[in-house]
């Protein structure tokens, strides 16, 4: 692994995604990185705000209405584009979501992480909230602060790095196109390959949970109007 492609998926959700950047650029690091937004059918409006932040700010920008006519979500194509990219460059893929804010030391830190454990998939940074306490999608790490452990079910891509070596392995092709959300898929094909799937609670990050997708929020707010979206508009397949 002798580098690092970052990846931001976003969809209209700018000033979220600008504290995400502005983390990521902040690093410290001394593994080169190259870092891309993905612009997935933004507003107008929204897509001049990436498109200025890009040159002021100095990330790459892609804009999906450039690549496909096929409707937001489309997570599945920018996994495959940047896998290819990844591997071109022998970089591991660091997914950094938008509504996550990393810290100093976590690209380094998950990269050093990974590089030292050779069946290593995937390494997940442990989300939090704004006081630093483990929150959704890992609460089930709580008790289990300042650990790296091999986690069994599946890692989120909230704040997820994936190898070389395994990226080599596993074809993104391969994935199910009906779906929204390949994180679940990914971790178990992980896993069945062999490999294991790292949790690190040593590297936490501040992750508001959905602010990316704020119609999601109705799973806690109103959970009746959130399933019946999620099934009589087929949202959300994981």
């Amino acid at each position: 692994m002798k580098s690092l492609h970052i990846i931001t998926p976003v969809k209209d959700s700018i000033d979220f995604t600008l504290e995400t950047v502005k983390a990521v650029l902040a690093s410290r690091t001394n593994v080169p990185f190259t870092y891309t937004i993905y612009n997935d059918f933004s507003t107008a409006e929204n897509t001049a705000r990436l498109e200025a932040a890009s040159k002021e700010l100095g990330f790459r920008l892609v804009n999906l209405s450039d690549l496909t006519d096929h409707p937001s979500p489309n997570y599945l194509l920018v996994l495959q584009v940047a896998q290819r990219e990844a591997l071109a460059e022998d970089a591991g893929l660091l997914i950094v979501e938008s509504d996550v804010v990393v810290k100093e030391n976590t690209l380094q830190g998950l990269f050093d992480g990974a590089a030292a454990r050779p069946d290593c998939a995937i390494a997940a940074a442990v989300t939090t909230d704004e006081g630093g306490v483990i929150n959704y999608p890992y609460l089930y790490a709580k008790g289990r602060e300042n650990q790296v452990f091999p986690e069994k079910k599946h890692c989120s891509f909230c704040c997820s790095l994936l190898t070389p070596a395994f990226l080599r392995k596993y074809d993104f092709g391969q994935l199910d196109s009906s779906k929204n959300w390949f994180d679940v898929t990914i971790s178990h094909e992980a896993l069945k390959a062999g490999f294991r799937n790292y949790l690190f609670t040593t590297l936490p990050v501040w992750h508001r949970p959905h602010g990316s997708r704020p119609w999601k929020q109705l799973k806690y707010k109103n959970p009746l109007k959130y399933y019946w979206l999620k099934f009589t508009k087929g949202l959300d397949k994981i």
